[in-house]
């Protein structure tokens, strides 16, 4: 197999910071999970090679998943968003569900996220299910949102794994779906 067999996704994970989204990459990528907390700077890049099937096609695909992880601070969404979401085909957009902050916080992600690279698909995230009797926010409420994005919400735990896969999974799903789609046209 070359590497023109190999399909590249571009999908960045937005939300403010402390929400988990380093977390969550290290949980899908490498199956680790760390309690310390380290800010992250910049952005840092991940990958994952994968073979899944293409939902509309049927056909098994390869496909490299690089996920774009990027700090949290919300005067990096002017600085360099152009340079972040430039290309990205998708979004898991992460909010922690015992920070409502968080949460109101996600609109603004998306905007920023949409005027550079335009409307992809989402999944909306609360991360941190692990602490759910601690919650602030709710599978409704998560769904409510999803809902004005024709999106998908989900409940993860970085910290467990719980639904992790799930959500990567799910983002790639729509990625490919929405790639098939404007390809057949």
């Amino acid at each position: 197999m070359n590497d023109q067999d190999i399909r590249k996704i571009k999908i960045c994970l937005v939300g403010d910071i402390g929400v988990g989204k380093t977390s969550l990459i290290r949980r899908y990528v490498l199956d680790l999970f760390d309690d310390k907390y380290i800010a992250t700077i910049g952005t840092k890049v991940s990958k994952k090679n994968l073979s899944v099937d293409n939902p509309e096609t049927g056909n098994r695909e390869d496909i490299v998943l690089l996920i774009w992880d990027i700090m949290g601070q919300p005067s990096f969404r002017e600085i360099l968003r152009e340079a972040y979401f430039y290309g990205a085909q998708g979004a898991l957009c992460v909010c922690d569900i015992t920070n409502r902050d968080t949460f109101a916080e996600l609109r603004y992600w998306i905007k920023a996220m949409t005027a550079t690279a335009g409307p992809v698909p989402m999944v909306v995230l609360g991360n941190k299910k692990d602490l759910e009797q601690n919650a602030a926010v709710s599978i409704e409420d998560l769904a409510a949102f999803s809902n004005k994005f024709d999106s998908r919400a989900i409940m993860t735990s970085a910290k467990t794994g719980e639904n992790v896969e799930e959500a990567f999974s799910e983002i790639i799903t729509r990625v490919l779906s929405a790639i098939s789609k404007h390809e057949l046209q």
